[in-house]
């Protein structure tokens, strides 16, 4: 008997589809919270979809809180789907073995499903129950498309220069455990970066893509970082855009020719897949915000501004995780610069600078803030030699009265500065002031950029976003 994923292959070939059609009776889109409401809703999504859909997708959490009604129901919307189109349970189980097997069977042998989605945070004796029959599948968790799947999964686990995310060591172990015939990834299509890593970690296996649609990914993006070579090995999951169209079936039919004519374009070799970017810049502007780096209500800046937002990077040091994570991305930028040494500035960006040393393996000095009455009396910390080309390394530029301070250290001593790096320019001066004395700053990640990625994910309460950038146009740095 073929594989799950033959059969998957088998009717994305045959029908010429990558749509993954969601089961999600949601109680907004059901006239009345019962079991049979929610059957009745899926059947008409079945119905008027199964021509396009390579696979159904329920949600088992919309049955579940139905009680006993719900899980009959449940089991009758897997029944009503047509021989031969794949049903992936959406469960996201994951429990040690005994427990497992328990879940395996539900949702295999008593409901009917052909595959499920499960929780890989338990290692592989929680999925051996779920891979003991290659006709049916399971889909890993990898990299979700929620915001906060940043909190964990994109922590790095360490390495020289390049990092491994805890979601690429996840994908890796894809490859170990599940040997193609029955096992997937499920990355969100949010996070095309991520998307890009996980293929080149699996370039076989099947990926299953939630995001399109009410989660704002963006198709192309999505199809030309996940797509195997064969144009196959991407199941896009779309729900809520099909379920309250109009016409469903319309809709659906209208999904899998822009899929189409996506696989067409993406034919073409892409420069971006050639020298794919590591999905670290992205990752970080949720985490800065979860590890409490962000703060909002009125602080007085050293630059005497009285700010509605407050950049704490000090907190770094209690996070080492995230803390390498910062160093690799301000690593990418010291890569296409020029230069001998790098300067840390005291205090904030010390530890920064430190990190960036180890992982670089860049030597670092630091000018001090004050110079030393006793002993050397060094003003800058370090071995150097008059001459060298030296990049600041910061952790903020405000107004840039610090860079300067610390520019004129560095040039006392026979040093040069050409670069300033910083990991957030809060956009009010540094780079204008900078510039016009003949330096180049290069900020990793500005304060608008910041705004518009929680204003696009709702992460923060639109109020508050209003009063930074108000405050951004007050001061007159930012447009």
């Amino acid at each position: 008997m073929p594989t799950f994923f033959e059969k998957l292959n088998q009717r994305a070939r045959a029908i010429d589809s990558l749509l993954c059609v969601g089961l999600d009776p949601h109680p907004e889109e059901l006239p009345e919270q019962t079991a049979e409401a929610a059957e009745a809703f899926c059947i008409r999504l079945i119905n008027a979809t199964q021509e396009y859909a390579l696979a159904f997708k329920p949600n088992a959490a919309f049955f579940e809180v139905l009680g006993p009604e719900g899980w009959a129901a449940l089991h009758r919307v897997i029944q009503a789907v047509p021989e031969g189109i794949p049903v992936i349970l959406d469960a996201k189980r994951g429990d040690i073995s005994s427990t497992a097997q328990a879940y395996a069977r539900s949702a295999f042998e008593v409901l009917g499903a052909d595959a499920i989605t499960l929780n890989p945070y338990m290692g592989y004796d929680s999925l051996s129950p779920f891979l003991a029959d290659p006709e049916k599948g399971i889909f890993l968790l990898c990299k979700t498309s929620n915001p906060g799947s940043v909190d964990l999964q994109d922590l790095p686990l360490g390495g020289y220069y390049r990092l491994m995310t805890v979601y690429e060591k996840v994908a890796g172990l894809a490859q170990e455990w599940g040997t193609n015939c029955c096992l997937g990834l499920v990355v969100g299509a949010t996070f095309p970066e991520a998307l890009q890593r996980v293929r080149q970690f699996a370039p076989d296996q099947w990926i299953l893509a939630p995001g399109l649609g009410a989660q704002g990914a963006d198709l192309k993006e999505a199809m030309r970082a996940g797509l195997r070579a064969d144009g196959l090995g991407l199941l896009i999951n779309v729900s809520r855009s099909i379920s309250r169209a109009e016409d469903p079936g319309q809709a659906a039919r209208a999904l899998v020719e822009s899929f189409r004519e996506a696989q067409l374009e993406i034919k073409q070799p892409s420069p971006a897949m050639e020298s794919p970017t590591p999905p670290l810049i992205a990752s970080l502007v949720e985490g800065l915000l979860s590890m409490g780096c962000i703060q909002f209500g009125e602080f007085t800046l050293k630059s005497g501004l009285v700010s509605p937002i407050y950049i704490d990077l000090r907190r770094l040091v209690t996070f080492p995780g995230w803390m390498t994570q910062v160093a690799a991305v301000y690593i990418q930028q010291l890569s296409q610069l020029e230069f001998d040494r790098i300067a840390g500035l005291p205090y904030a960006a010390l530890p920064i600078a430190t990190a960036i040393s180890l992982q670089g393996n860049y030597p670092l000095i630091y000018p001090r803030k004050d110079v030393k009455d006793y002993g050397t009396g060094m003003a800058i910390e370090g071995i150097y030699h008059p001459g060298e080309t030296v990049v600041v390394i910061d952790d903020l530029a405000t107004t840039g009265g610090s860079k300067f301070e610390a520019i004129e250290k560095l040039a006392e001593a026979g040093l040069n500065v050409r670069d300033v790096v910083v990991l957030i320019d809060r956009e009010s001066g540094a780079r204008e002031a900078l510039t016009e004395a003949g330096y180049r700053m290069h900020a990793l990640l500005t304060l608008s950029q910041l705004l518009d990625h929680w204003q696009e994910t709702q992460r923060l309460p639109a109020n508050q976003i209003a009063r930074v950038r108000a405050f951004l146009q007050e001061t007159g740095t930012s447009g």
